[in-house]
């Protein structure tokens, strides 16, 4: 048992306060994936501030039909909402996709975005991995990466990120909101994590300190009919190989797509938005062909590694599969 300081913050100010004063601190809520990588030793956290009891676990509507969801609203929560689950069905079925029920009894809406990936070679310590230890090399590369990224990746790293949740809310275009030191700011879902580069480290574009604090889904257009799909290795607890996030609004008096939002997780070290794929839909009869056409103009840019290839035809699939289903949907 490594020894590590605790504080319990009462405020968010409080809070920050308390990681700035702590340079080795780590922010503590559900702790589902930050205790885990204590306990292998890949998070050293000398102090944890406990932000678990901060007021952050509303789900509020908001003027204009938009919906703010708390960064310490427990997964199972926001997948039970009721607005959620009318509006934003995608995020819902995300959700539900993700870890197991006892997980999502604990697990925080803010946490699941800055989860760490689930490279084998990240939580082995006798294992290179630059984004565990900057300068190592990346084991992957050469090792086991049938599960790896197929777009995005550098010779630096090649991991996925895991979380279902973010790639259902860059499909809907949302925002996540930001406390830290320098106050309060707002970072598009889309931008938010990062992809490797030369520092791997970095998963996302949090500066140190900062809090997630909410985030923020804009109104859903009325005709709009989402969905979330995920190919895994077993039918529960696993993440995904390939998953696609998408929406879809079709035109009723013309039948051509007005507007379409794709997002494909487990392809690359943040949610990819597919932006080939829906400028190819937008205009376009909702036909299967029309459909393929676009998702391969999208997956034509992957760049798997040896083992992986796979996850191409794979997320082809899914992806045609939920926009004909979102089609039929639209046109029932």
């Amino acid at each position: 048992m490594k020894p590590f300081g605790y504080v319990r913050a009462a405020t968010l100010r409080e809070a920050a306060e308390a990681h700035a004063a702590h340079p080795d601190s780590r922010y503590l809520a559900g702790g589902t994936n930050l205790v885990d990588l204590m306990k292998l030793g890949v998070e050293r956290a000398g102090t944890l501030v406990d932000i678990s009891r901060l007021p952050l676990d509303a789900i509020e509507e908001r003027p204009g039909g938009a919906l703010l969801v708390g960064a310490t609203t427990r997964a199972a929560d926001v997948a039970a909402h009721p607005l959620v689950r009318t509006r934003y069905p995608a995020l819902a079925q995300a959700l539900l996709a993700g870890a197991s029920a006892q997980l999502r009894n604990v697990a925080t809406t803010g946490g699941n975005l800055l989860q760490r990936t689930r490279c084998t070679y990240f939580q082995d310590l006798s294992k290179a991995c630059n984004k565990r230890e900057p300068g190592t090399g990346c084991s992957a590369l050469d090792g086991v990466h049938r599960e790896h990224a197929v777009f995005g990746h550098s010779t630096h790293c090649v991991a996925t990120h895991p979380s279902d949740l973010a790639v259902a809310l860059a499909a809907f275009d949302a925002d996540i909101e930001l406390y830290g030191p320098q106050g309060t700011r707002t970072v598009p879902a889309t931008d938010f994590h990062r992809l490797p580069g030369d520092h791997p480290e970095r998963d996302t574009e949090i500066r140190d300190g900062e809090i997630i604090t909410g985030v923020l889904l804009p109104a859903a257009a009325p005709g709009a009919r989402s969905r979330y799909r995920k190919a895994r290795d077993r039918a529960s607890f696993s993440f995904a190989l390939a998953s696609v996030a998408a929406v879809l609004d079709v035109d009723a008096g013309s039948g051509l797509v007005r507007s379409a939002a794709l997002a494909f997780g487990g392809l690359a070290h943040r949610p990819w938005r597919a932006t080939a794929a829906e400028r190819a839909l937008t205009g376009a009869a909702p036909t299967p062909e029309t459909f393929r056409r676009a998702v391969e103009a999208e997956l034509a840019e992957a760049r798997p590694l040896r083992d992986n290839a796979f996850k191409v035809v794979l997320a082809r699939n899914l992806a045609c599969d939920v926009l004909g289903a979102l089609a039929r949907d639209t046109t029932a």
